[in-house]
């Protein structure tokens, strides 16, 4: 299956079953999609404690049935942007693992050039739009990138990611009321994983369910399970057909969870242990392996050579990293400005 490209609707399934509304081929995809998200990000948090890179870094860790959720659903040209919880949302379009390694690094073959680091990936090519560090600036982007799609009459629809902290800037209420006077095509994804930065979403306003902060734009929304990747991709199929056929935006609560802290420097003491291993009991990678087994679509021998794949592509993408050179001093006069007007910038 292309990264970028898939169907509407799910493929028809041999058995009629609820549980196999979906092919072997979507769920062996999933599966390789958020083993590869979940060994990258685990091998991340062991190379940022070694120091291999500075800055700030936030794992996805937990997360992953979002993004492979949404692979199965988005089309072709879609676009996508987040905040800096943005490690794999690149890997999942399908930018190589070692230029998300080397971007991390900060190194030239990375794929901003090393200038983005953690919390600022770009990927023209794959229509990645960041990765931004500012909390709740993207959603304003995202209905901008919306609005131009529109403007140029195109059919393309924008996934504008941001949490259940980021929910509660006031810019999120200027840019649902233009998006839905103007009946922008995009899907604004709440990525709820209860605690922003550390404090609960039910200390941070009256309204617990954030799927219904647009009804005062008369902008739908819906919440939806994160955990699985049925749900997700039927949410997203969903919200993308509402939005592509010209009814505005549309807002999707997902309820997810990190199992690591905010961000690495956090150690999470706000949550309980029991309630870290109860989310971990309905581990997204855990349940489409699961469906997999127990439908005889994979063995587990084959399971354990994907995962040993998917280690060794991550290793490989270190390696990359490490050998990568640092960029030249002149790089810090490219991509900031444009060039052509300003002659002390060198050829």
């Amino acid at each position: 299956m292309s990264k970028t490209t898939a169907s509407k609707t799910p493929k028809a399934a041999k058995e009629k079953s609820p549980a196999t509304a979906f092919d072997k081929a979507t769920y062996l995809g999933w599966y390789k999609e958020m083993l590869l998200m979940r060994r990258f990000e685990e091998r991340t948090g062991q190379l940022y404690t070694q120091q291999k890179f500075g800055g700030f870094c936030h794992l996805y860790i937990g997360q992953e049935a979002i993004l492979a959720g949404l692979s199965t659903a988005m089309q072709k040209g879609d676009r996508i942007i987040t905040a800096y919880r943005d490690h794999a949302h690149p890997l999942m379009l399908g930018t190589p693992a070692k230029e998300v390694m080397a971007e991390l690094y900060g190194r030239i073959t990375g794929s901003s050039k090393g200038k983005g680091g953690s919390m600022h990936f770009f990927d023209k090519e794959r229509n990645l739009f960041g990765g931004h560090g500012i909390v709740g600036a993207q959603i304003a982007l995202g209905a901008g990138i919306a609005f131009a799609d529109k403007y140029r009459g195109g059919d393309q629809v924008t996934y504008c990611f941001f949490g259940d902290g980021a929910a509660r800037q006031g810019i999120l209420h200027e840019t649902f009321n233009m998006a839905m006077t103007w009946k922008l095509p995009v899907v604004f994804v709440i990525e709820n994983n209860d605690y922003a930065m550390g404090t609960s979403v039910e200390r941070t306003s009256n309204v617990h369910e954030m799927y219904k902060l647009g009804l005062s734009y008369d902008m739908p929304g819906a919440p939806v399970n994160g955990m699985r990747c049925e749900d997700v991709h039927n949410a997203f199929s969903d919200a993308a057909a509402h939005v592509r056929s010209g009814n505005g935006p549309f807002l999707l609560e997902i309820k997810t969870y990190r199992y690591r802290g905010h961000s690495m420097s956090d150690p999470g003491k706000y949550r309980t242990k029991e309630e870290v291993e109860e989310y971990k009991r309905r581990d997204p990678l855990e349940d489409v392996r699961l469906k997999l087994v127990e439908h005889k679509w994979a063995t587990e021998a084959q399971l354990e050579k994907m995962d040993t794949d998917v280690k060794k592509e991550v290793e490989d993408a270190v390696k990359f990293a490490e050998d990568s050179p640092y960029p030249p001093l002149d790089e810090l006069y490219i991509d900031v400005y444009k060039e052509k007007d300003y002659p002390f910038i060198k050829d």
